[in-house]
């Protein structure tokens, strides 16, 4: 099988099977999902659902957030991983929002990851999410679920896995790509377990043909 006949098998699936896919994260606008992401790193969506309606209820605009200090921060966000960071983090996010993007989102990436907290996969989540840029955000589904069915050729680094698939996918599917990826990995290619036989694309996975030919061989 070519790489280019793996895409295609994939891509074809998921647009049958998965119309519709989107973040997980609850938000109701551009602030709220970049706080929402840069409180993902590093931990589940779903604790991080929890853990916003609060936050937000307390600092409900990038100024009232700009406003606060970190240690008043803190206490939302202290069962989420790396409270103390993600605090400061958010902070001088929301003071430099307003103090040098009038308290808006900027959608150019590049003006993102200026950001404090906001990385590439950061910049690129809230891009393809609010903008629908035609990016990659590489996040550890995205990188293992890639890598285990080939779509990668054993990539070593989030940025290698960004720059292949978006080499390959049509760039207008990117930003639902991204989330086809992520989902698969969270509820079927999981890590510890991989639901091999749940899944709708082992057809095309390079892990799924090596494990069955190498159980015919032992």
């Amino acid at each position: 099988m070519t790489l280019k006949e793996r895409y295609a098998g994939v891509i074809a699936w998921f647009e049958e099977h998965m119309p519709v896919a989107e973040s997980e994260l609850a938000y109701g606008s551009p602030y709220e999902l970049l706080v929402a992401v840069i409180l993902s790193a590093q931990c589940t969506d779903k604790r991080v659902n929890m853990t916003t309606p609060a936050l937000f209820e307390a600092f409900p605009t990038p100024q009232a957030m700009a406003a606060a200090t970190p240690e008043q921060i803190y206490p939302y966000i202290k069962s989420i991983s790396y409270p103390n960071n993600k605090a400061k983090n958010l902070a001088g996010m929301a003071r430099m929002l307003c103090e040098e993007f009038g308290g808006e989102v900027p959608s150019d990436l590049k003006e993102l990851q200026r950001l404090p907290g906001v990385g590439r996969k950061t910049a690129n989540v809230v891009g393809a999410v609010i903008w629908q840029k035609e990016v990659m955000p590489v996040d550890t589904h995205v990188f293992r679920v890639s890598n285990r069915i080939g779509l990668t050729n054993r990539s070593k680094t989030p940025l290698q896995t960004e720059l292949t698939l978006e080499k390959y996918i049509p760039s207008h599917l990117l930003p639902t790509a991204h989330h086809w990826l992520i989902l698969h990995g969270r509820y079927v290619c999981t890590a510890r377990a991989p639901k091999c036989a749940e899944c709708g694309v082992s057809t095309w996975c390079r892990k799924y043909a090596e494990d069955n030919k190498r159980s015919k061989t032992e």
